[in-house]
């Protein structure tokens, strides 16, 4: 489970490089990092992002 946003980017940081660089990951790090510096709805562009990536993982492979 994925409880903070430092959890979320831990996890993130642990991929192997190649898949961190697929397109859906870059856009949860993208909403990650605004979520860290501006909070506010980011929290939920960031949460939605986390949610599609790692759904993303088995369908495009």
């Amino acid at each position: 489970m994925l409880a903070t946003l430092q959890q979320a980017a831990d996890y993130v940081m642990a991929l192997p490089e190649k898949v961190q660089h697929e397109a859906h990951w870059q856009v949860a790090v993208e909403n990650l990092i605004n979520a860290a510096e501006t909070g506010g709805g980011w929290l939920m562009f960031a949460r939605i992002a986390v949610m599609r990536a790692l759904n993303a993982d088995g369908k495009d492979k």
